[in-house]
């Protein structure tokens, strides 16, 4: 008789994982430390940054 084989056949490897909110608009927003404060046309402008997916967006303080 044959030797008998092992091993993790017909397994497929693993995606990364995503998250489901970020791709249906539920961003986790927060203050993004590196370019916290700009100033534009008079007015205080916060960049925000996701921590899930990395997306960025800026707002008005």
């Amino acid at each position: 008789m044959g030797d008998v084989v092992t091993g993790q056949f017909g397994k497929k490897p693993k995606a990364p994982k995503r998250s489901s909110l970020c791709q249906h608009g539920h961003h986790s927003w927060k203050v993004d430390k590196a370019s916290q404060f700009d100033v534009k046309s008079g007015k205080l402008v916060t960049a925000y940054l996701c921590a899930r997916c990395g997306a960025k967006k800026t707002g008005l303080s």
